[in-house]
């Protein structure tokens, strides 16, 4: 078990996992719309646009909020009550914590969002198993892996409406 609920990953830490990432997923960063949706999407994934969320016309942002709490429920259900899970913030340091041991009362909170807030935002088992990837320039959130689609897709699927991806290509 982890001493801290929430540790930064070492500068060689960082370094690899980073690399194992861009190898796994083909990760591609780009602002331009013709290299989305920036990295392969596994088989078992479905992507949806962020544009439900209209934070606008919901100040509030009870949609956002409930979006962030089934991500978060559903990754911390996947790993169990010791598991750990990896965040990843694109150019930025990243992070190895507990899901169990944040985001309550006197806990720390969660060190990124699933909302990709202004650069790539990757939540990732450590073997890579499942995770989310949200695309902030695309306005998308990936889920993928089977036991997180399971813990979580329906709710998703409830609050940003029918994903516009399974397994990479587009839902008709």
């Amino acid at each position: 078990m982890m001493e801290d609920p929430v540790t930064e990953l070492s500068e060689a830490e960082h370094e690899r996992v980073w690399d194992r990432f861009y190898e796994v997923f083909d990760f591609q960063p780009s602002v331009s719309s013709l290299k989305w949706p920036a990295i392969k999407e596994p088989f078992a994934s479905l992507t949806w646009e962020l544009s439900a969320l209209d934070l606008e016309n919901d100040p509030c942002e009870k949609l956002l909020d409930r979006l962030v709490a089934v991500v978060e429920q559903g990754l911390a259900s996947c790993v169990g009550p010791a598991g750990t899970l990896l965040a990843l913030d694109w150019q930025h340091p990243s992070y190895r914590f507990a899901p169990q041991r944040v985001g309550g009362a006197g806990q720390p909170p969660w060190p990124l969002s699933p909302y990709p807030d202004g650069d790539y935002f990757i939540f990732l088992s450590e073997d890579f198993r499942f995770g989310s990837f949200g695309h902030p320039w695309e306005g998308s959130l990936c889920l993928f892996g089977d036991e997180l689609l399971d813990a979580a897709s329906t709710e998703v699927d409830k609050v940003l409406g029918p994903p516009i991806r399974r397994a990479g290509r587009k839902v008709s």
